[in-house]
Protein backbone atom coordinates (compact mmCIF):
# COMPACT_ATOMS: atom_id res chain seq x y z
CA UNK A 1 0.00 0.00 0.00
CA UNK A 2 1.05 3.74 -0.89
CA UNK A 3 1.78 5.08 2.59
CA UNK A 4 2.89 8.41 1.05
CA UNK A 5 -0.85 9.81 0.27
CA UNK A 6 -2.21 8.68 3.96
CA UNK A 7 1.22 10.07 5.35
CA UNK A 8 0.70 13.91 3.14
CA UNK A 9 -3.12 13.46 4.53
CA UNK A 10 -2.03 13.23 8.27
CA UNK A 11 0.38 15.95 7.68
CA UNK A 12 -2.20 18.22 5.86
CA UNK A 13 -4.81 17.85 8.84
CA UNK A 14 -1.84 18.14 11.86
CA UNK A 15 -1.05 21.38 10.13
CA UNK A 16 -4.49 23.26 9.05
CA UNK A 17 -5.58 21.99 12.80
CA UNK A 18 -2.38 23.92 14.30
CA UNK A 19 -3.21 26.69 12.16
CA UNK A 20 -7.04 27.16 13.44
CA UNK A 21 -5.86 26.62 17.20
CA UNK A 22 -2.39 28.13 16.79
CA UNK A 23 -1.58 26.79 20.10
CA UNK A 24 1.92 24.62 19.18
CA UNK A 25 3.32 26.34 17.07
CA UNK A 26 2.44 30.19 19.02
CA UNK A 27 4.27 28.13 21.79
CA UNK A 28 6.99 27.30 19.48
CA UNK A 29 7.68 30.95 18.10
CA UNK A 30 7.50 32.82 21.72
CA UNK A 31 10.16 30.46 23.54
CA UNK A 32 12.15 30.59 21.05
CA UNK A 33 11.48 34.99 20.89
CA UNK A 34 12.20 34.73 24.94
CA UNK A 35 15.26 32.70 24.26
CA UNK A 36 16.93 35.10 21.95
CA UNK A 37 16.06 38.00 24.14
CA UNK A 38 17.54 36.53 27.16
CA UNK A 39 20.85 35.54 25.17
CA UNK A 40 20.78 39.30 23.86
CA UNK A 41 20.58 40.89 26.99
CA UNK A 42 23.13 38.47 28.85
CA UNK A 43 26.33 39.24 25.95
CA UNK A 44 27.06 41.89 24.58
CA UNK A 45 26.59 41.98 20.82
CA UNK A 46 29.85 44.08 20.52
CA UNK A 47 32.50 41.36 22.07
CA UNK A 48 33.67 39.22 19.50
CA UNK A 49 32.76 36.13 21.94
CA UNK A 50 29.47 36.77 21.21
CA UNK A 51 30.03 35.62 17.93
CA UNK A 52 31.22 32.39 19.33
CA UNK A 53 27.95 31.83 21.39
CA UNK A 54 25.86 32.44 18.15
CA UNK A 55 25.95 28.93 16.85
CA UNK A 56 25.15 27.48 20.04
CA UNK A 57 22.12 29.98 20.63
CA UNK A 58 20.55 28.54 17.10
CA UNK A 59 20.39 24.68 18.29
CA UNK A 60 19.32 26.01 21.85
CA UNK A 61 15.96 27.51 19.83
CA UNK A 62 15.80 24.43 17.78
CA UNK A 63 15.93 21.71 20.41
CA UNK A 64 13.69 23.02 23.25
CA UNK A 65 11.49 24.28 20.75
CA UNK A 66 11.33 21.35 19.01
CA UNK A 67 10.40 19.41 22.01
CA UNK A 68 7.69 21.77 22.66
CA UNK A 69 6.10 20.47 19.70
CA UNK A 70 7.24 16.99 19.66
CA UNK A 71 5.46 16.13 23.20
CA UNK A 72 2.22 17.41 22.03
CA UNK A 73 2.40 15.62 18.32
CA UNK A 74 0.87 11.60 19.71
CA UNK A 75 -0.15 13.26 23.59
CA UNK A 76 -3.29 15.11 21.32
CA UNK A 77 -4.63 11.91 19.54
CA UNK A 78 -5.05 10.44 23.00
CA UNK A 79 -8.07 12.79 23.15
CA UNK A 80 -11.33 10.86 21.94
CA UNK A 81 -9.70 7.78 21.09
CA UNK A 82 -8.22 9.66 17.68
CA UNK A 83 -5.08 7.44 18.05
CA UNK A 84 -7.43 3.89 17.96
CA UNK A 85 -9.01 5.54 14.82
CA UNK A 86 -6.19 6.01 12.95
CA UNK A 87 -4.84 2.74 14.01
CA UNK A 88 -7.90 0.83 12.75
CA UNK A 89 -8.03 2.95 9.79
CA UNK A 90 -6.61 1.26 6.01
CA UNK A 91 -3.44 2.98 6.99
CA UNK A 92 -0.21 1.42 7.85
CA UNK A 93 1.54 2.80 11.11
CA UNK A 94 4.69 3.94 8.92
CA UNK A 95 2.48 6.12 7.29
CA UNK A 96 0.79 7.88 10.42
CA UNK A 97 4.41 8.36 11.31
CA UNK A 98 5.29 9.49 8.56
CA UNK A 99 2.56 12.15 8.42
CA UNK A 100 3.46 13.49 11.94
CA UNK A 101 7.16 13.87 11.23
CA UNK A 102 6.58 16.16 8.27
CA UNK A 103 4.35 17.96 10.45
CA UNK A 104 6.50 18.48 12.65
CA UNK A 105 9.16 19.45 10.42
CA UNK A 106 7.35 21.89 8.82
CA UNK A 107 6.75 23.71 12.10
CA UNK A 108 10.08 23.43 13.14
CA UNK A 109 11.06 24.90 9.56
CA UNK A 110 8.90 27.81 9.84
CA UNK A 111 10.04 28.61 13.39
CA UNK A 112 13.83 29.07 11.95
CA UNK A 113 12.75 31.18 8.88
CA UNK A 114 10.71 33.55 11.13
CA UNK A 115 13.23 33.45 14.93
CA UNK A 116 16.70 33.03 13.30
CA UNK A 117 16.60 36.79 10.73
CA UNK A 118 15.49 37.85 14.42
CA UNK A 119 18.55 36.00 16.40
CA UNK A 120 20.89 37.27 13.65
CA UNK A 121 19.47 40.98 14.38
CA UNK A 122 19.85 41.18 17.68
CA UNK A 123 23.18 39.68 18.21
CA UNK A 124 24.24 42.28 15.20
CA UNK A 125 25.66 39.29 13.72
CA UNK A 126 27.67 39.92 10.30
CA UNK A 127 26.97 37.04 8.38
CA UNK A 128 30.50 36.09 6.18
CA UNK A 129 30.05 32.28 5.93
CA UNK A 130 28.69 30.18 3.58
CA UNK A 131 24.90 30.90 3.19
CA UNK A 132 24.10 27.13 1.16
CA UNK A 133 25.77 25.37 3.71
CA UNK A 134 24.28 26.90 6.29
CA UNK A 135 20.71 26.25 4.90
CA UNK A 136 22.17 22.41 4.76
CA UNK A 137 23.30 21.93 8.32
CA UNK A 138 20.12 23.14 9.58
CA UNK A 139 18.15 21.29 7.12
CA UNK A 140 19.67 17.78 7.92
CA UNK A 141 20.47 18.31 11.60
CA UNK A 142 16.43 19.91 11.77
CA UNK A 143 15.51 16.40 10.15
CA UNK A 144 17.46 13.83 12.20
CA UNK A 145 16.10 15.54 15.58
CA UNK A 146 12.63 15.97 14.50
CA UNK A 147 12.84 12.28 12.49
CA UNK A 148 13.95 10.18 16.16
CA UNK A 149 11.61 12.87 18.14
CA UNK A 150 8.56 11.87 16.69
CA UNK A 151 9.47 8.53 17.05
CA UNK A 152 10.42 8.53 20.74
CA UNK A 153 7.21 10.76 21.16
CA UNK A 154 4.99 8.08 19.85
CA UNK A 155 7.15 5.62 22.38
CA UNK A 156 6.36 7.65 25.71
CA UNK A 157 2.56 8.79 24.48
CA UNK A 158 1.26 6.35 26.83
CA UNK A 159 3.19 7.03 29.83
CA UNK A 160 1.72 9.45 32.46
CA UNK A 161 5.01 11.09 32.74
CA UNK A 162 5.58 11.73 28.78
CA UNK A 163 6.83 15.54 29.08
CA UNK A 164 9.58 14.56 31.18
CA UNK A 165 10.17 11.15 29.43
CA UNK A 166 10.61 12.74 26.12
CA UNK A 167 13.66 14.53 26.43
CA UNK A 168 15.56 12.01 28.87
CA UNK A 169 15.03 9.65 25.81
CA UNK A 170 15.88 12.32 22.96
CA UNK A 171 18.98 13.64 24.26
CA UNK A 172 20.80 10.89 24.46
CA UNK A 173 20.25 9.54 21.01
CA UNK A 174 20.42 12.70 19.38
CA UNK A 175 23.76 13.91 21.00
CA UNK A 176 25.71 12.83 18.13
CA UNK A 177 23.76 15.01 15.55
CA UNK A 178 23.14 17.99 18.11
CA UNK A 179 27.34 17.98 18.40
CA UNK A 180 27.62 17.77 14.67
CA UNK A 181 25.44 20.44 13.68
CA UNK A 182 26.61 22.70 16.38
CA UNK A 183 30.23 22.14 15.68
CA UNK A 184 29.72 22.49 12.01
CA UNK A 185 27.29 25.61 12.29
CA UNK A 186 30.76 26.83 13.86
CA UNK A 187 33.03 26.85 11.23
CA UNK A 188 30.46 27.23 8.61
CA UNK A 189 29.29 31.10 10.54
CA UNK A 190 32.84 31.96 12.12
CA UNK A 191 35.68 29.91 10.54
CA UNK A 192 34.53 29.58 6.61
CA UNK A 193 38.45 28.50 6.45
CA UNK A 194 37.69 24.96 8.04
CA UNK A 195 34.79 24.21 5.63
CA UNK A 196 36.03 20.50 4.78
CA UNK A 197 35.79 19.92 8.82
CA UNK A 198 32.23 21.23 8.42
CA UNK A 199 31.37 18.71 5.49
CA UNK A 200 32.83 15.66 7.43
CA UNK A 201 30.49 16.43 10.51
CA UNK A 202 27.81 17.37 7.77
CA UNK A 203 28.74 13.56 6.29
CA UNK A 204 28.05 12.29 10.36
CA UNK A 205 24.95 13.67 10.75
CA UNK A 206 23.40 12.75 7.17
CA UNK A 207 24.59 9.28 7.91
CA UNK A 208 23.37 9.35 11.41
CA UNK A 209 19.82 10.80 10.00
CA UNK A 210 19.76 7.74 7.49
CA UNK A 211 20.30 4.72 9.69
CA UNK A 212 17.37 6.17 12.16
CA UNK A 213 14.86 7.27 10.03
CA UNK A 214 15.16 3.96 8.63
CA UNK A 215 14.79 2.38 11.98
CA UNK A 216 11.46 4.48 12.95
CA UNK A 217 10.25 3.58 10.02
CA UNK A 218 10.68 -0.08 10.61
CA UNK A 219 9.84 -0.05 14.48
CA UNK A 220 7.11 2.29 14.57
CA UNK A 221 4.17 -0.66 13.95
CA UNK A 222 5.56 -1.97 17.15
CA UNK A 223 5.58 1.28 19.25
CA UNK A 224 1.87 2.05 18.07
CA UNK A 225 0.62 -1.24 18.73
CA UNK A 226 1.22 -1.30 22.40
Amino acid sequence: MNIFRPALLIASKELKSELKTKQVLATMLIFAGLVILIFSIAFDPQNNFTKAVVPGVIWVIIVFSGILGLNRSFISEQRNDTMQGLLIAPIEASGIYLGKMLANFAMMLIVEIVSLPFLFLLFDFKYMGSFPYFILVLFIGSFGFIAIGTFLAALAANSKSSEMLLPLLLFPITSPILIGAVQSTKIILTNIEKLPTAIAWMQLIGAYDVIFFVLCFLLIDYVLEV
